[in-house]
């Protein structure tokens, strides 16, 4: 930390240069990533990637479980105001270091390179890739629901999907970009559709929606059915902070970021509202009985016997917007580490035409491939998820030490109506991680152990490959900063 910047190199290692405004704008002189993502183009990321398959499989219970609309609305408000906190504080985390990596870079930042390659470890080898496989059998599955398929034609799709939209990532920014703009926003697009048709066709009831505040019999009780439908919420928002990996190619990021970060979580809140509100029209509570009861039954309502025909068409749209999006943005972390020492160097090489990381996209899709030739990922995930929570909420307490008053700190961190945008996301994250702790400890146990299984790696191989600090540059301030001290002694 400090006044000065990290320096910056370019991928073959020609030139290094330590001044910020590399940071923020592209050199005719250094073959880096170039800003060319705009505010549209930074919120459709934000919402291709948040907007998936995850309503169409937590709506239902949602729904459900409550058994009260009052109460479901509750839930989103909360949950959507949460994540508005933490959209905040990763914009004006973003405004201050603009560059490709998210959370990485400001880790790295506020404690230190080891925490920084935990996280970088646990994104590169399992989460990323998990989270994309998983993604590309949804949707094989949607596909096949479509044209049948054997076990292996789902896999193949689930391949070919994953590659294609690698190749469209590589092939240019501009390129990737256009697309992930037009599947956003045809996503929107059938999603507006849905509600639309749902609530024009009159084939539902209003009468569902009463009682509006009492649960209906049958339904869980009330303070487990919150905490549920939360954290069905908190999943089903969950990606927005992916958008700050592209961090160094979106242009003017200082007012692009925040603002794509704030408006892409009030879209995606709003229509799954809207969503949530269509489903409890068409569909009686007393008719849910799982979570795929909204792809059959919503279908069915619309569109009569075809319509889970064209539930799959909708879902399949969304789904590809979800894949384009991944894509683009994670493989962003491993070229930062790369950059930094801290992966293989050959992952911080660009496409000597399109100027993106194509190696660090190809690592990611060959991960992601070798996960869909295995199978169903829930269980894999099921292992990972409470530390990547536990990074997500490292990454928004940042805010407090790098904010003002921090020492080493003299460009502090500027949060708008700080501290309440990072206590309305850290207060519920916490609750939540202890909940899931509780639920599963073996599974929150597993997961923490594997992140550890990389200080070894670490130790043995990165910091060997990782290039010496001059003095008083940013990362080794950071490594002797306070909250450095307090979680690793180096």
């Amino acid at each position: 930390m400090g006044n000065r910047s990290p320096a910056v190199c370019d991928p073959a290692g020609a030139s290094c240069h330590a001044n910020r405004s590399l940071l923020t704008e592209t050199s005719h002189h250094e073959p880096g990533l170039s800003r060319q993502l705009g505010l549209t183009t930074a919120t459709a990321l934000v919402v291709a990637e948040v907007i998936g398959v995850g309503i169409f499989l937590t709506t239902a219970g949602m729904v459900k479980s409550p058994g009260s609309p009052f109460w479901l609305l509750t839930v989103w408000l909360t949950t959507g105001v949460a994540a508005a906190g933490g959209a905040i504080c990763f914009g004006a985390l973003a405004a201050r270091r603009p560059e490709a990596g998210e959370a990485y870079v400001y880790l790295k930042e506020a404690y230190g390179r080891r925490v920084a390659f935990l996280f970088g470890w646990l994104s590169m080898l399992v989460t990323d890739p998990g989270i994309t496989a998983a993604i590309a059998v949804g949707l094989a599955h949607y596909v096949s629901y479509l044209v049948p398929l054997s076990p292996w034609g789902s896999r193949a799709v689930a391949i070919g999907s994953i590659w294609l939209l690698a190749a469209v990532n590589i092939r240019g920014v501009d390129f990737g970009s256009g697309v992930i703009r037009g599947l956003a926003g045809l996503k929107l697009g059938v999603l507006g559709f849905l509600v639309l048709w749902g609530l024009g066709l009159g084939r539902g009831d209003w009468s569902n929606f009463v009682p509006l505040v009492e649960q209906r019999s049958g339904s869980d009780p009330l303070v487990g059915a919150l905490i549920g439908g939360m954290i069905a919420a908190f999943f089903s928002l969950g990606g927005w902070w992916d958008v700050n990996k592209v961090a160094g190619e979106v242009r003017d990021p200082g007012r692009n970021l925040p603002g794509a970060l704030l408006l892409g979580v009030t879209i995606v809140t709003f229509v799954y509202i809207l969503i949530s509100l269509v489903f409890l029209y068409l569909v009686p509570p007393e008719r849910i009985d799982s979570r795929e009861t909204f792809a059959a039954l919503t279908g069915e309502a619309l569109f009569g016997r075809a319509g889970g025909v064209v539930l799959s068409l909708i879902v399949v749209v969304t789904v590809l917007g979800s894949l384009a999006a991944l894509l683009m943005a994670m493989p962003r972390v491993y070229f930062a580490m790369a950059r930094d020492g801290l992966f293989f160097p050959a992952a911080a090489a660009l496409h000597s035409r399109y100027h993106t990381p194509a190696r660090a996209i190809a690592i990611q899709a060959i991960l992601a491939s070798l996960l869909a030739v295995l199978g169903t990922f829930d269980e894999i995930l099921a292992y990972f998820t409470v530390p990547t929570v536990v990074f997500v909420g490292l990454t928004v307490a940042a805010v407090f030490v790098l904010g003002r008053g921090a020492r080493n700190t003299e460009e502090p961190v500027s949060v708008p109506w700080h501290p309440i945008p990072p206590l309305l996301f850290l207060a519920p994250t916490a609750v939540l991680l202890a909940l899931m702790a509780m639920n599963k400890p073996k599974h929150a146990g597993i997961g923490l152990a594997v992140v550890l299984l990389g200080l070894p790696v670490y130790h043995l191989v990165f910091t060997r490959l990782a290039p010496r600090e001059a003095p008083g540059d940013a990362s080794s301030l950071a490594e002797s900063s306070p909250a450095s001290a307090a979680v690793e002694t180096t």
